[in-house]
């Protein structure tokens, strides 16, 4: 499953209107990425989405 690792983003459902307000179920996957960030003091690799990245919720390991 598509998760982000620090925040516990998943995919969400809703509705796709057309042109014509026709519906199709359409699923938004979370931007994420494989990083290496440390964790207690060792570099571990985690899922992590762009929103936390940019926020600088996670401290990367270089």
């Amino acid at each position: 499953m598509r998760k982000c690792d620090v925040c516990g983003k998943t995919p969400m459902a809703g509705y796709q209107y057309s042109h014509s307000h026709r519906k199709s179920i359409k699923k938004w996957q979370p931007n994420l990425k494989r990083v290496r960030a440390i964790v207690d003091g060792t570099p571990v690799r985690l899922n992590v989405c762009t929103k936390c990245l940019k926020s600088g919720r996670v401290k990367r390991a270089i």
